[in-house]
């Protein structure tokens, strides 16, 4: 069995207001502790700043924010789960790291279609399928979208500049 087999059902949970999401672990680069932001002025609200990670410039953003939820006091239990999705490398904030748990793809169905007038709830947007994980459900997110933003592609140029300004 290749690691890639090992990884094909994995997800990362974590909780953001009363909510489970997952993450695919093939997304997640590494989980550190939340360690201090160097804000960017006049970016989103969700977009925390940067943040160096052994010498690379990486942008951060707070899940409960870009959720469109109260966004609450980072604790010695706040996490940034570092994702690559498509060769862009993102922090996310996240209140608590649950488990790591197995999604069958059986055990996955697609989100609810939850529109209150023409608006779909901002988290659906970024939730592609729901995992049921026992008794318990977890919303699975779709880091592509959830990362899919003008304002995330003009930070992820300014690090790539700050990046290979670094290298020379």
């Amino acid at each position: 069995m290749s690691e890639f087999d090992t990884q094909l059902d994995k997800y990362v949970t974590f909780k953001s207001g009363n909510e489970y999401f997952a993450l695919k672990i093939e997304y997640v680069n590494e989980i550190i502790v939340y360690q201090e932001v160097t804000e960017i002025p006049e970016s989103e609200d969700y977009i925390k700043g940067l943040i160096n990670l052994r010498g690379k410039i990486i942008p951060v953003i707070d899940v409960r924010i870009r959720f469109k939820q109260e966004p609450i006091e980072y604790t010695d239990r706040t996490c940034i789960i570092v994702i690559n999705v498509k060769d862009t490398v993102v922090g996310l904030i996240v209140e608590k790291i649950a488990e790591v748990v197995e999604i069958k793809q059986e055990d996955i169905l697609p989100p609810p279609s939850a529109t209150i007038g023409h608006e779909e709830k901002t988290q659906n947007k970024y939730v592609y399928g729901i995992g049921k994980v026992g008794e318990n459900v977890k919303l699975l997110l779709d880091p592509d979208r959830l990362l899919k933003d003008e304002e995330l592609n003009l930070l992820e140029q300014a690090t790539e500049e700050e990046n290979e300004e670094e290298g020379e």
